[in-house]
This record gives C-alpha cells, structure tokens and sequence, in this order.
C-alpha cells in the first residue's frame, strides 16, 4: 500500500453529550443527515465510558449537568495524553461572557449558546472537521515530502528543485489554514482569535506608554434572530455581509473591525485623543443602518446595540476589555434598540451583583430564605374581605432584603423561577386552606398566584397546578391565577 493511501484519514466520528433527550435527538438526527457517525451520552459518566472505548473526532458538550458538568468532563478529558486533543465545543443556555472565557480557559475550541440555531451547528462541526481533515493533509504533505527527499538523493540538483516547489506548495497551504483560523469564513472579517490578539498588542503598548489610549465596540444586530427566522438563513447571512462591509466604511484604514460570531461584532479603534472619537463611530454606525441593508429577497432597516470601553495601561488582558464592553452593550440594549453606552465601574459591579444573586438564590428555596407576603383584597361594593395576593419576597443573608424587581428578572433568565413558581404556588394554596380551616366564612376566599411565563414553556403547568390542588385540597375555584401582559 503506498504511503500517501496508508496516511489517509477520514474524520466523522462525533459525540453529543447532553441530558435533554430532544436536544440529542435534534442534533442526532441533524449530523446522522449530513454524513457522521454520530454517538450520544446523556450525562458526562456515560461520555467519559464512551470515549474509553472509541475516541471520537469530536465532542459537542452541555455544560450545565446534574452530576458531572461539562467542565468536569473537558477535565478528565483533558488529564490523559490519548484524548487531551479532542476538540470540544461547548453547549450552554448562558450567554454570559464570563461563561464563554472559562469555555476556552480549560480547553474548548468553539461556543454555542441554546437554543441554537441547527445552520449554526453544522457550520461550525465542519469547520471543526474541515480543520482536523487540513492537518491531516499536512502530515500526509510531509511524509510525502520526506520520501521524495530520500529516494531522490543521488540527484541532488533535481532533488533540490522539486523539494523547493513541494515547500511552497506546503507554505500555501500552511498560510491558507493559518489564514482561515484566523478570519471568519462568511465575512473574511478577523475572527475572535486574531481580534485578541491585535488587542493584546495594543494593550502592551499602552503599558509602556500609558498616553496612548484605545476603544472597542462590541456591537450586536437588534433583531437579527427575527429577521434569520423569518426571511431565512441565506438572507440572514447577507445581512451580516453587508454590515460588515457598513462597519469597515465606518472606520479607519488603521482599525480593526471583527466577527465574534453569530450578529456579534467588535471594533478596535488605536491611538484616539479621547471618548468622543469612539462615540463618533457608534453614532455613524447607528446612522448608517438607517438605510436599507439589500438582500436578494427582501429589503429592511435594521439597529445595533454597541456598547463602548476605553482602553487603558490598567486593564491586564483583551477578555477583561470584551468582558467590560459587552456589559456596555447589555446595558444599551436596556435602553432601547438603537442605542450605545459607555461602560464604567458600576455596570461591572452591577454584573458582579447579578451572578452573586444568582449563585444565592439556588439556595434560597431550600434554606428558607424565600417569603410569602399576602396582601388582602377587598371588594369595596360589599365591604368585605374576598382574597389575597401573594407577594414573593428574599431574606438574603448576604445582601439582606432584595426586591422582587431585582430578583425576578435573575430568576426567569437562569430558569429558577419555575421551581420557586411551584413552590410559592404550592405555598399559597396551603395558606389559604389553613386560613379556611381555623377561621368562619373563610370558605369563599381566594388566593391569587402569579405565574411567570418560563413555567409556560415547561409544557406540564396544568399537571403541576393539578397536583398542588390535590395536594393542598384546596377547592380550584379558590385559586386565581395571574398572567403578566408581556406573555
């Protein structure tokens, strides 16, 4: 067998780790369809047993799993020779920057955030496997190579001009695969990679000569997924063409403007006397997409949320940069579409908060921490007590009272409001029926529960609420439930 057929390597093998069933399913079905050998693993034990047994080319991984998250998998992957050189691309409902950077700090290659979009996911496995199949192709160059030197060595001369052309063959291919890891594929926009880098440089700069100040704009489409769902992902990509085009017509020939990826994009802006340069960009993007951005179909207006930091000798590294101006973004899309903001120490502080409020409140319903309040409703034609209202409340130990405003909005985002929904259900109705039970003519009071519309989307709110009324027998015509206009 010859050795360039004895080198050939062919990459499909994929492992999707990931405890919700129909995530398996969708991305089974979907990369089984395009060609892979695709195995699954419902938890990180299973994932680990099966990379014992056949090491994959590649491992899409959940990251938030009971037992074993997908850190805890990427480590022990990480720890043996024979499988430290997996790719892993990580799957999380967070979108959360600190999230992404531990993703990539202990060994991911690639981020997804659910729910992802099915396009994205391809995309990405084959520019994995298109990556792993261009490093085969150099060792196989190599080898190639080598042979030729050996077998040729009586004819030197010879030898010598046909190992040149093999050189810059393999320096082509080299410079196109340093190229491509470097650049986004759909834009030719610097990807995030070669944006860091270009970053740090600057960051080492203004470290000797704390003068020189810089920007980033960190810039996300406003409605990008409505617009992908609704034209189509062929249009949606050329509307991410085309502000592509819009931002580097916004900005200097010295500046760097790249693709993080998905409608994600970040400026680099060297050398600037002071904010006001930085927010002249913003204001010129936001002015340039008031025009139309043509498709092939369909023409539309789009906005952008940009948010904006200065850098500065004091920052260590390009992700505490990203890190501070996409807080800025975040708080411009608080503002409203159409928005830019300038980062300073609160929103970090305010980020710091947020993820503390949220790591404590875990714990909340199990330590006790969580009250009910009810306030009492009258009818003011019959002058009488009808009812109550729950009102949720936190005694913090850390932070002390926090306000349902503060909390609730944490608790929908990270999915904790349906087990606190539940509990502060299955609460109230055990109150109004204790309520019933030692007090006269208290058989006709209600009690009004509101409902988040996360518990919506768990497909099972009539079971639960079914079972809490079993559970409580409180009558259901005493229950009231209350639904927040934005469901």
């Amino acid at each position: 067998m010859p050795l360039s057929d004895s080198i050939q390597e062919t990459f499909g093998k994929i492992l999707i780790v990931d405890d919700a069933p129909h995530n398996l399913q969708l991305l089974s079905s979907t990369l089984s369809n395009q060609g892979y050998n695709v195995r699954c693993a419902k938890n990180g034990k299973m994932a680990l047993m099966g990379v014992e047994h056949d090491i994959p080319d590649l491992i899409l991984l959940d990251i938030r799993m009971p037992d074993m998250s997908g850190y805890d998998v990427c480590r022990h992957l990480q720890e043996k020779s024979d499988t430290c050189e997996i790719p892993i691309i990580f799957l999380s409902a967070s979108n959360e920057v600190e999230e992404k950077l531990k993703a990539f700090e202990i060994g991911g290659i690639d981020y997804i955030t659910k729910p992802f979009e099915v396009s994205e996911v391809l995309a990405r496995v084959k520019t994995q496997m298109n990556f792993l199949e261009a490093k085969s192709k150099i060792r196989k160059l190599n080898a190639e190579l080598e042979i030729r030197v050996q077998e040729r060595t009586a004819a030197l001369k010879q030898a010598n001009q046909s190992l040149e052309l093999e050189i810059q063959e393999r320096r082509k291919i080299e410079n196109k695969l340093l190229y491509d890891a470097l650049h986004d594929s759909l834009t030719d926009l610097p990807n995030r990679n070669l944006f860091i880098d270009r970053v740090d440089q600057v960051l080492r700069h203004a470290k000797r000569h704390h003068d020189d100040k810089f920007a980033i704009l960190f810039i996300d489409l406003d409605r990008f997924k409505v617009i992908n769902d609704s034209l189509g992902h062929l249009v949606g990509d050329q509307l991410l063409i085309s502000f592509a085009k819009l931002l580097n017509q916004c900005v200097r020939n010295n500046d760097t403007v790249a693709r993080l990826g998905g409608d994600e994009f970040t400026i680099l802006l060297e050398s600037i006397e002071d904010i006001t340069q930085a927010i002249q960009i913003a204001e010129r993007i936001q002015e340039q997409l008031k025009s139309d951005l043509p498709s092939a179909n369909s023409n539309f207006c789009t906005s952008a949320s940009i948010g904006i930091v200065i850098g500065n000798h004091r920052y260590e590294n390009a992700s505490e940069l990203l890190r501070d101006a996409d807080l800025a973004m975040y708080q411009a899309k608080e503002h409203g579409k159409a928005q830019y903001a300038v980062f300073n120490s609160e929103l970090h502080e305010k980020a710091l908060r947020r993820l503390a409020i949220e790591s404590h409140l875990r714990t909340a319903v199990q330590n006790q921490e969580l009250l009910l309040f009810y306030q009492p409703i009258f009818s003011l034609n019959e002058s009488k007590l009808v009812g109550f209202e729950s009102l949720l409340r936190w005694q913090d130990p850390y932070h002390g009272i926090i306000s349902a405003g503060e909390f609730i909005p944490i608790a929908e985002e990270s999915g904790l409001i349906v087990p606190i929904g539940v509990w502060a259900l299955r609460e109230s109705c055990a109150q109004l029926k204790r309520w019933q039970a030692s007090l006269p003519n208290a058989e006709d009071l209600t009690i009004s529960v509101n409902l988040s519309s996360k518990q919506f989307h768990q497909g099972n709110l009539m079971e639960t609420i079914n079972e809490v009324l079993e559970e409580t027998r409180l009558n259901p015509k005493n229950l009231k439930l209350e639904i927040t206009e934005s469901l």
